[in-house]
This record gives structure tokens, sequence and C-alpha cells, in this order.
């Protein structure tokens, strides 16, 4: 018997993507986002989840492609990453998606070779490609592209500190 993965579908652009269920906190709509100073340019800024501060993330800039502004279909997938909160602006959340392991491909050699290898396969589902993303690699910090220390601080990492201090 062939086992079904679930994965959260999403948009951005006209291309679908998902990430495992399991990783997904919960989907809200994006409320006002505080900037945060020396911050990598991807990271927009946090938000006050109910009590817990939570980074945000726009995946467009994540992925180098070009920023829209938001709107009513936007929403922030919460998912949590090295034990803490993260969101991932997106354009849509679509929905819950099962795809039997072999609907499941994986990456391209193309798609592993990018600065994010954040891809971990390809899933066809309902007659479209669905983009798996590994969740971790896509929030890895690259410290010499962002600068350690602003990349470090922006998810919730330890602080440098003056020698001797």
């Amino acid at each position: 018997m062939n086992r079904e993965v679930q994965i959260v579908g999403f948009n951005l652009g006209r291309e679908t993507y998902g990430v495992p269920i399991t990783a997904l906190h919960e989907i809200v709509r994006v409320p006002e986002i505080t900037p945060v100073p020396d911050a990598p340019a991807y990271v927009e800024g946090v938000i006050n989840l109910r009590g817990k501060i939570v980074t945000v993330v726009d995946l467009r800039k994540r992925f180098g492609k070009t920023a829209t502004s938001l709107n009513r279909h936007c929403r922030i997938l919460v998912v949590g990453h090295k034990d803490r909160l993260t969101g991932m602006i997106v354009d849509s959340a679509s929905e819950v998606l099962k795809i039997s392991e072999s609907d499941i491909e994986s990456a391209p050699a193309m798609a592993r070779e990018g600065d994010l290898d954040c891809v971990t396969g390809l899933g066809k589902c309902k007659g479209r490609l669905i983009i798996l993303l590994d969740i971790d690699k896509v929030l890895a910090v690259r410290a010499p592209a962002l600068g350690a220390a602003a990349a470090s601080a922006a998810f919730g990492g330890a602080r440098n500190t003056p020698a001797g201090a």
C-alpha cells in the first residue's frame, strides 16, 4: 500500500509550493508587522501572535522574486523552526493536499544547486506540480551573504557581546 504525504499548499505568484503539515503551527491573516532594524532584506519584521513574538519572512524576497504589496489574500504560515515560531508571508494559502509517495519525484539537480537548496521534491496532485520545500533550509541563515550578527538577531539567536563582558 502506498503512503500519502499531507502538505499545506500555498502560492507565490503562479507557482504552488508545499510544506509538510507537521511543520505548520497555524495560518493567519497578515497583521501589522513591526520592522526590525538591521535585519536581512527578506525579514519583514515581527508580529505579536497571542503574546508570542514571531519573526516574519517574506518568501517572495527570500526566493529572489519581485516583492508585491500585501493584499487581502496574503497569509502568514506560522511554522516551527529551531524551537521558535517563524511566519512566512505567502500570496495565498490553498489547502491541505494529500499526495501519494509514488507521485513525488526528487528535486531536479538544478534545484539543488541554488543558494537555498530547499526544494525536496516535486509532487503531482490534481494535474499540477507542487514544489515541496524543506522549511529548515528555507529559513536557514546564510551568514556570509547577510551579515552574521543581523541574521542571528533576526532569528532570535545569541547576540554578540563585547570581549570581556
